[in-house]
């Protein structure tokens, strides 16, 4: 059960200074949104978060609203994969991969909340046939059915009892993805005590017992 990696920060072509700037712009846009929402995002409002003199800056780096809400995308999606792949990765067989995926995913939420609120918030706002929203909603199936191999793998392994593990791994992301909206708003929520019932809750579903 692994997370996949996103692009880097810093692309070819692009100076330090000018990857510093897009990821300063790209962190001023993930605030704004996760504190106003998406639709009264604005260039206006990202230029004011991150310090800047004028919006021209953002159209400098940026080709427009869309491209930049691309990159808060990739972004979240690469400190995504760069907390939790180690973390799994570590983990010595099935069970305790799936642990700490579930575990490392939910950590995310008091690590990086804005970043998890802001891309929650911007699937929610685009439209079903936007090509960002296809676009992430094909990365996603692509990463759940890696985690439904890594499910077999473990059925043939003997760790795991018998299920249809592309239901397990929809009742998976749906119970993550729920905490995260929740955690929105319930800031007095404990997100660790959350993340410990869910790897336990999914521990018993789905380990195989005498």
């Amino acid at each position: 059960m692994q997370a996949k990696s996103g692009p880097s920060k810093q692309s070819p072509g692009r100076t330090f200074t000018e990857s510093a700037r897009r990821a300063q712009i790209v962190l001023a846009a993930i605030e704004v949104i996760a504190e106003v929402g998406y639709a009264k995002t604005s260039f206006a409002k990202i230029a004011e978060q991150a310090g800047l003199s004028s919006t021209g800056m953002i159209s400098y780096h940026f080709k427009g609203k869309a491209d930049l809400v691309q990159e808060v995308i990739n972004e979240v999606m690469r400190l995504s994969a760069e907390y939790m792949v180690p973390r799994i990765e570590a983990a010595e067989d099935y069970r305790g991969k799936l642990r700490a995926y579930i575990e490392s995913n939910i950590a995310l939420l008091e690590i990086y909340p804005a970043h998890l609120q802001a891309v929650t918030e911007v699937l929610t706002n685009l439209k079903g046939d936007d090509p960002q929203r296809i676009g992430f909603a094909e990365a996603t199936r692509s990463v759940m059915d890696t985690h439904e191999q890594y499910m077999r793998e473990a059925q043939a392994a003997g760790e795991f009892r018998e299920f249809d593990t592309q239901v397990m791994v929809m009742a998976i992301r749906g119970a993550i993805d729920s905490l995260v909206v929740r955690a929105a708003t319930h800031p007095g929520l404990d997100i660790a005590a959350c993340g410990r019932e869910l790897a336990d809750i999914f521990d018993l579903a789905t380990r195989k017992t005498p």
